[in-house]
């Protein structure tokens, strides 16, 4: 009987592992997030801009970026300072 008890809890664990794991893969960043090239394309005269997880800035044209924080959670760019400021 101890063994089937213990088979039993041992299958509840992995079951419950397999349903906390399925649930945090929906917390990931979606395909749909927008890449940096788009955002850059689609948000002239932005000259800073950061994902909180670096801080990026236009120089001579391209994207120049800090290294990202550790253990950071990517969120979608934002522009922080725009040329015309």
């Amino acid at each position: 009987m101890s063994l089937l008890r213990n088979s039993i809890f041992t299958a509840v664990a992995v079951l419950a592992m397999c349903a906390a794991t399925g649930s945090m893969a929906a917390d990931a960043p979606s395909a749909e997030q927008q890449s940096m090239a788009d955002f850059i394309k689609n948000t002239p005269g932005c000259l800073e801009f950061s994902d909180q997880c670096s801080i990026c800035a236009m120089i001579d044209g391209r994207a120049e970026c800090s290294t990202p924080k550790i253990a950071c959670v990517k969120k979608p760019y934002v522009c922080t300072r725009r040329a015309n400021n």
